[in-house]
């Protein structure tokens, strides 16, 4: 892609992509928030702590019950991107305490009402009939939605454990012809008929109606796998630990440096500069879109996961620029020293941003809260780095060297006249 026109073509995408994740975008059932609109973490915006007990369950929770609540909890927050949050437990008294952000759409402050956003606290069993319980909600190890590619109907697809298959199997095979309720405590929210005996763990629930329907329900079987019901007491709104100022502040310190890193870039570098700019922006860009596209929290560690790889997207760009030159200065064409500059300052780059991508994925894999936040940003950074700092940076310098008025050798930082 040597066109003339690859250059501007980028930075209409790239100008694009900025205003889409500064200012968010709505297009019939399709929305993406802005940046404005981002769930910010606790110690940013503040958020809610609420107080979990045991409803009826007439003795206190045994340590092992507690920290299976515990678990199920932070296992729901991370499924839907909360990163910021403390779960802790209080052994003395059976509670769990949870601390987690506002959304970013919060307009009541209503900490009942977010409090709903964990999903069910009530226990959930599969019964026959007659009453009896077949299964509990930790038998099922996994439950989905989805369109059965049959038909087209919505279906709800259960992974049971091996102690559940097991009797899920000897239940189902002296209930054939007969229903199997589902219940939230004494709540019925389904009811489904055996058709046949289910052997090997695989279950699937028809006739839902609507797909959403059948992801309402998939949602209350995977979140009622406590070994006991909870009720929640005691809930207040916990104030921003940074302050309610210190987004404000963080985002004026942001675009500062990064002007004055703009500004380093074009007087030392010049055009090669120029594009290192264009490349941070869409770099910036990408990072901003996959936070605010999932609502991914970020939080201050996430913050500086930003920073640090948007120094490393610099840094990169630095190296390219000097190769360029070095080329440029031993006498190679302007389009020979970039290809040559490119070559050999890929390496550098790869092996820096490699290594830093597999610690990004550990924390990730094993981090959870703000270590996964760290993680997240880190990683979404080094990869718009590879794409805009590298390949976006590649296409638009060699697009801008087709241009005769651009081949000046100051415009490179090179001593010679470039051919």
């Amino acid at each position: 892609m040597n066109s003339k026109w690859v250059f501007f073509i980028i930075v209409l995408i790239t100008a694009v992509l900025f205003g889409i994740a500064v200012f968010g975008l709505k297009i019939g059932g399709l929305e993406i928030k802005g940046a404005g609109q981002m769930r910010y973490g606790i110690d940013i915006r503040g958020g809610v702590e609420a107080t979990y007990e045991p409803r009826d369950l007439g003795r206190k929770p045994t340590e092992n019950e507690l920290q299976a609540v515990r678990t199920i909890i932070e296992t729901r927050m991370d499924a839907k991107n909360i990163t910021d949050r403390d779960v802790t437990i209080d052994k003395s008294n059976g509670k769990v305490i949870v601390r987690f952000p506002w959304k970013s759409d919060e307009a009541n402050f209503d900490p009942q009402q977010a409090v709903a956003e964990l999903g069910e606290t009530a226990r959930l069993t599969f019964k026959d009939p007659d009453g009896g319980i077949i299964l509990e909600g930790n038998d099922v190890a996994k439950c989905a939605a989805r369109l059965s590619p049959a038909d087209n109907e919505p279906v709800v697809d259960l992974d049971l454990s091996p102690a559940g298959a097991e009797k899920f199997a000897k239940a189902t095979g002296r209930l054939v012809g007969q229903n199997i309720n589902i219940y939230m405590d004494e709540s019925l929210i389904s009811t489904a008929t055996v058709m046949t005996q289910i052997t090997g763990g695989n279950a699937q629930i028809t006739r839902l109606g609507s797909l959403e329907a059948a992801v309402s329900l998939a949602n209350k079987i995977s979140s009622g796998a406590l070994p006991y019901s909870l009720v929640v007491k005691n809930c207040n709104i916990i104030s921003p630990t940074l302050g309610s100022n210190a987004l404000a502040v963080m985002v004026m310190a942001g675009k500062v440096a990064f002007i004055l890193v703009c500004l380093f870039m074009l007087a030392y570098y010049r055009l090669p500069g120029l594009v290192a700019c264009i490349a941070l922006i869409l770099q910036v860009t990408g990072q901003l879109l996959a936070l605010s596209v999932p609502q991914f929290t970020l939080t201050l560690p996430g913050i500086a996961g930003l920073i640090l790889s948007v120094g490393m997207g610099v840094d990169a760009n630095i190296i390219v620029s000097e190769r360029i030159k070095e080329e440029l200065n031993a006498g190679k064409t302007l389009l020979r020293a970039i290809e040559t500059g490119f070559e050999r300052a890929f390496s550098a780059v790869f092996d820096g941003n490699i290594t830093v991508i597999i610690v990004a994925i550990i924390l990730i894999i094993f981090g959870s809260g703000a270590m996964l936040s760290f993680g997240y940003t880190l990683l979404c950074g080094v990869i718009m780095n590879f794409i805009a700092g590298v390949t976006a940076s590649r296409l638009m310098i060699r697009s801008l060297a087709n241009f005769k008025a651009l081949r000046l050798p100051q415009y490179f930082g090179a001593r010679r006249a470039a051919q």
